[in-house]
Formats: structure tokens, sequence, C-alpha cells
């Protein structure tokens, strides 16, 4: 089991590549790659020279996706991170005392919510943090 502290040490340091990471290395490792486990790493070798190619033309990849509408990029990514969201739902809600607190971590954080000039991830934490605090003491 993965220590979360650690992610947050490792954000104060810009460390938010990680995420970008581990979406890549789940959609690469997934049934969606290649119905064999031994030759998914295929996938891998495909995002390392896409990774390169975009670093190349930064610019121009930036520039393309500024000019769409921002809707169709926002529709273009959940489409794409769909399996993968789908894939984090069921290992959340894997364990049948995490369910609640899981499920609501990702509904405040998907509902948008923000107070106090703060976004939705935050409070999605928080609350995901006191229902666990509230399962807990049952």
């Amino acid at each position: 089991m993965t220590k979360p502290w650690r992610f947050v040490v490792l954000a104060l340091f810009v460390a938010f590549a990680i995420n970008l990471a581990a979406i890549t290395a789940a959609i690469c490792m997934g049934r969606e790659a290649h119905e064999d486990p031994d030759k998914r790493y295929v996938a891998t070798i495909a995002a390392g020279f896409f990774y390169l190619l975009i670093d190349l033309l930064g610019a121009t990849v930036t520039a393309v996706f500024a000019a769409f509408p921002q809707e169709l990029v926002l529709a273009i990514a959940g489409l794409v991170l769909l399996g993968t969201i789908g894939n984090g739902l069921v290992t959340a809600l894997g364990e049948e005392g995490d369910r609640e607190p899981a499920l609501l971590t990702f509904l405040v954080t998907a509902s948008g919510l923000t107070l106090f000039g703060i976004g939705s991830a935050f409070w999605g934490l928080i609350a995901g943090a006191l229902a666990r605090l509230v399962t807990q003491t049952k």
C-alpha cells in the first residue's frame, strides 16, 4: 500500500508530473493497450515517443489546444480518461469499509465546489477525510 503523505510532500516540490506519469502508466498497462499483458510494453514505448515529440513541438501543441473551445478539450480529456477513472473507482470502492469516504471524495471533487476561492479537489479531500474519521469511529 502506498503512503499518501509522500505525495503531499512531493507536491510541495513541484512533483505534480508524477500524476501525469501515473495516468499514462495506467492507460498503457490496461486491457485497452493490448489483450496480452506481455505485449503491453509497446504502448509504453509509444507513449514515451509521443512525450518526446510533444516536448519538441510543445508551443505548437499548446497553440492548437488553445484554439479549440474549452468544452471540446474537456470532453476529449474526459473520454480519454474514462477507463482510468472507472478503474480507479473500482479500486477505491473495492473495500467495503472505505466505500463511503471514497465515494464522497469523488462526488465532492467532481461537483466543482468552490468555497473561499479554494477548489473542489481540496474540499473533496476534506470531505473524504472527515467521512473516513466518522466511519472509523463506528
